[in-house]
């Protein structure tokens, strides 16, 4: 954007006026840009400690009430609140695993109860079955070594 042209007065004292508010002007740029930038970081951490509450609240929904809870966080969510992973557990042969929620490729509005149905075990897979998933708890790390790659 090309700057704002400001006529010149013709008077020596309208000029040193104009000269003192485009001074103070270009000054309260600065400041309001420092306040802005202020505010967002505090604005970032807020909505990460919310998102991370939300998760915490969804762990302890699921364990007290069990099954898939809706609403759940959404993808982005969880992952903005330092819970990228997904804990499931098949629903035939009982093996635990954990989802990398960074790695799917869904729309980060998903929510996490709606990856239940998405969600398959690979055991089975391979045994011609595919049973699908059941959710346990969203995790900030993961809890259970993959079984592919050992």
């Amino acid at each position: 954007m090309a700057p704002k042209h400001h006529p010149t007065p013709l008077s020596g004292g309208d000029r040193k006026a104009l000269a003192k508010e485009l001074g103070r002007a270009r000054a309260m740029t600065t400041i309001l840009a420092a306040q802005s930038a202020e505010a967002r970081t505090k604005g970032e951490a807020l909505l990460r400690q919310a998102d991370k509450l939300l998760c915490e609240s969804w762990n302890e929904r699921m364990w007290a009430d069990g099954g898939p809870i809706d609403p759940s966080p959404t993808v982005d969510q969880a992952i903005n609140g330092a819970y990228a992973w997904l804990e499931i557990e098949c629903s035939r042969c009982k093996a635990r695993r954990d989802v990398d929620l960074t790695t799917l490729r869904h729309p980060p509005t998903t929510f996490v109860c709606d990856l239940a149905s998405r969600l398959r075990c690979s055991k089975c897979a391979r045994a011609g079955r595919r049973p699908p998933a059941t959710l346990l708890q969203l995790s900030p790390r993961a809890r259970h070594p993959d079984p592919e790659a050992s």
